[in-house]
Order: C-alpha cells, then structure tokens, then sequence
C-alpha cells in the first residue's frame, strides 16, 4: 500500500488545523530542547522551522512531524560547553550529511531488523520520558535554586493541567469538527486570560520574538583540528536521529495503515539539518509525541507538517505576543495525554503470555531509554534479541546417526539437521565420537546450513579429528554454496 494524498476541502481543513495543533505543541519543546542544550532559544525555533518543513515537503512519510529534539540535544552539551555555538552549527551539518549519505546508501532498510519487542520498549520509554519532562513545568527558580510549586500556585497548575487533559478526552464524544488539543490550549489559554489567572507561561521559558533566520557558514576553522572536534559529536547526533526517525516512522506506518519511503525520509532528514545547520538552527529528528498529536488531530498528509513549520516561522516574527501569554499548564495537559496514548499499555498484558526473553527486551529498553538514551537502549535491545535468536537456534541442532555394513567395512553416518554458525559450532562438534565412530564416517549435509566462517573452521577441526584418530571423514550433501564456502577456506570436502 503506498500513501495517498487528500485534497478535499475537508481533509485540507482538518490537516490545516492538525498543523496549527502541533505547532503549540512544537514551541515549549524546542524551547526546553534549547535550553538544554545551553543555547538560545530562537536556535530552536530555527531548528524546528527548517527540519520540520523540509522534512514534510521532501520526506517520505507524510503525517510524521520532525524538529529540534531533545535526544539530540542531549549528546551535544559536553560540546556546547567546551568549544561554543559556533563548534555546534557545524556539528549539526555535517551530521545532515552523514545522514544523507546513509539515505543515498539505501540503508534506512535497516529499520527491519529492529525486532518488535524493542520498538515496545521504545515506545514506552519515550511515553514515560515526555511524561516525565511535563513536570518540570511544575517548578520555578529561586534563590536556592529550582524548586516545585506549592500551595495556590501548585493548585492552579494541577487544575489547569487537568482541565486540559479532560477536555481533551471528551471532547471528540462531542465534535470532531476540532482536534481536541487544539481546543484545549487555545480554550485554557482564553480562560486563564480573561479569568486573570496567575500561572506560568510560554514566556516565562523565553522570549520568542526575532527575525527571519540568515545564512551564515559555521565561523569554525576548516582544518584537520576542527573535524577531530565535531566529528565524534556528528556521529552521534547522526545515529540518535536517525533511529528515532525510523522508529517513529514504523509506528506512523503502522498507524495510518500506510507504507513511507524510510531511505527517502533520511535524505530529508539530512537535508534539513544542513540548511538548519547553515541558517543557525538546531539539529533535529521526528518527535514521537508531536507526530502523535498531529496523527491524532487528523495530520495525515505533508501539509499538516508544512503548517506546523510555517507556524513556527510567523510565531517568531509576528505573534509570539499571543503565543507567550499560553498556559504551560494547557501544554503539560495535552502532553500528558500524549504519553497516555502513546505508551503501549497492550504490552503489560502481555508481559507475561510472551517468551521470557521478549518480555525481558521489552523491559530493558523501556528502561534504559528513560535512564539513559534512545541509541543506546534501542542498540542494547537489538543485541539481547541478537543475542537470544542466536542462543535459541544454537540449541537446535541436532544429528541423526546411522550404520551400514558389519565389521570392517561398517560406516557410521551422521545427518545433523539445523544452522552451523558460531553459537552452535562448539555444540555440533559435541555430536560426533571420532574416537568411537568406525574406520569411515560419513557426514551428511543435505539439512545442514553452513552460515559464517566459525561454521568453516567446525567443519574443519571435525576432519582433524578423524585424520588424528587414523580414521576418515568424508563430506556429502553440500549445496553448491556450502562448497564454495569451504573450497574459498582451503577446505577440501572428501
């Protein structure tokens, strides 16, 4: 099934406002994003703008919303602090071309291995991390540093906080006219203003009023030195965003019912963190919880990401006013909800009707991307599920034995059924009894798969065995490919 555009009048109006939905959710992120970072906060909003407009037009999945990401402005503080903005820009562009370099390779297939368990546990982890980074809202700064609200600063956060999340629920029992985290903020938001209520706002983070973005190559020097610096740091940026997109871009494709182009999508990708780079912007990737809103909202073509870009662009330039007088408590709100939907609360259920090991994967990545971060609980999933694949199929193989013939002219044959690959390699050669076989011994490979160099080198140390026990091994049933494998080994079969 491929992606399929929609231009009625209806699906213009409900993508156009899915847009406008994610773009309220889009500012406070990329503003903490910033902040995070150790950098300005129009770094963010310049990110956002550029990686998810580029992205929406020339991406390969329509409906996934891109911006400047936390995941990867967690990896860059050491350099921020160490070398300055400057040492950050250029990072940011030459990690837009390592991924378009592994868009242009045709890579983002890669996605596939990435076993079900794992993308469980990353969709929960980052649930429980957009949850989790809502409640900084619920502290301010003081002298003795930040500390939670208390008293009826507290009450009217909660209250606020609530409201939104109820209206947002109920809402669509009532009209789907509206996406319902629209109608939230913007409802919330006019409450609080009318009613005079006292509570945190958007500006309260930043201000968020500039000019349009200008071109402007890193003032970094271009020698050996500078490349040492960022390199390490482009790299990273590189893989965390590049797994974040593509895992993102799973669960959109599973969302929709539809299938997106990924090598496509990492050329995008690329793409826009270059021009980001140059025009003085963050880096960036997919956002799980804004591409959720907007999927939720009714985005399901590229003009919901092209709006929720341009609304960056024109809360920049003309109405941050507005856009700073909204409630953090109406954004916590609908985030909060995000993460309620987002996580996949099926995977509890089935924690305990799975096999261990899955349950256990599903568990570690949940936990080692709260803790940690994405790359490295994604990575450390895939090598347990590697690692189990490999040990349950080591323990399959097995052999049939047989005899013909009596006394001296007697054969022993073995017929070992499975894959002979470096975790069952040791187990196979447990199957033979060079020592105790007759003078000739047949192996029969015709249900035998040999699957890397480790399953060479087996085979091999077998016919050592027989040649020091003074008896013969001979070799028979090789698919043609099997033979090559021994023959390019300096391997002769018998």
């Amino acid at each position: 099934m491929t992606i399929a555009a929609s231009f009625s009048p209806r699906d213009l109006r409900q993508n156009v406002l899915a847009g406008l939905t994610t773009s309220f959710a889009l500012v406070p992120e990329c503003i903490a994003f910033a902040l995070v970072a150790q950098l300005n906060p129009l770094m963010g909003l310049y990110g956002a703008f550029f990686i998810c407009t580029i992205t929406a037009v020339f991406g390969g999945r329509p409906g996934m919303i891109s911006g400047a990401a936390g995941s990867m402005a967690v990896v860059i503080v050491a350099l921020v602090t160490q070398h300055g903005a400057q040492y950050f820009l250029a990072t940011v562009v030459l990690s837009g071309l390592i991924m378009l370099l592994f868009g242009a390779l045709r890579l983002g297939k890669l996605v596939r291995m990435v076993p079900h368990p794992v993308m469980l546990g990353f969709v929960n982890g980052l649930a429980i991390v957009i949850a989790l980074a809502q409640l900084e809202h619920f502290r301010h700064d003081t002298a003795a540093g930040p500390q939670w609200l208390r008293g009826a600063p507290l009450a009217i956060m909660l209250g606020l906080t609530l409201l939104t999340m109820l209206v947002t629920w109920l809402l669509p029992r009532v009209t789907k006219a509206v996406p319902p985290a629209l109608a939230a903020i913007v409802g919330v938001g006019l409450l609080s203003q009318l009613a005079g209520i006292d509570t945190p706002t958007l500006g309260d983070m930043a201000k968020i009023a500039g000019g349009l973005p200008m071109f402007e190559f890193p003032k970094v020097p271009l020698d050996l030195e500078t490349f040492k610096v960022i390199a390490p740091y482009a790299l990273l940026m590189a893989i965390v965003g590049l797994l974040e997109t593509l895992l993102t871009f799973n669960l959109t494709d599973e969302i929709t019912a539809t299938r997106g182009q990924p090598n496509r999508e990492c050329l995008a990708l690329g793409a826009a963190n270059v021009v980001s780079g140059l025009f003085g912007g963050m880096g960036g990737c997919a956002m799980i919880g804004q591409t959720m809103i907007n999927l939720g909202s009714g985005g399901r073509s590229r003009v919901s990401g092209v709006v929720a870009g341009v609304m960056i662009l024109l809360f920049i330039l003309f109405l941050s006013p507005a856009i700073e007088r909204i409630p953090l408590a109406a954004l916590a709100g609908v985030m909060f909800v995000v993460a309620q939907e987002t996580f996949a609360w099926g995977s509890l259920r089935v924690l305990g009707r799975v096999p261990k090991n899955d349950a256990i994967v599903i568990v570690a990545v949940t936990v080692i991307t709260v803790f940690t971060d994405l790359a490295v609980a994604v990575l450390c999933g895939i090598v347990i599920a590697a690692l189990n694949f490999a040990w349950q199929h080591a323990r399959e193989i097995r052999a049939d034995v047989a005899d013909a013939g009596e006394g001296e002219g007697r054969v022993r044959t073995y017929l070992p059924h499975g894959t002979l690959f470096f975790a069952s390699s040791a187990h196979f050669l447990e199957l033979f009894d060079p020592q105790g076989d007759p003078r000739q011994a047949v192996l029969d490979c015709r249900h035998l798969r040999l699957a890397d160099h480790s399953a060479i080198a087996a085979v091999q140390t077998l016919c050592e065995r027989y040649a020091r026990a003074g008896k013969g091994l001979r070799v028979t049933g090789l698919s043609a490919r099997c033979r090559e494998l021994l023959q390019r080994a300096g391997v002769e079969p018998a």
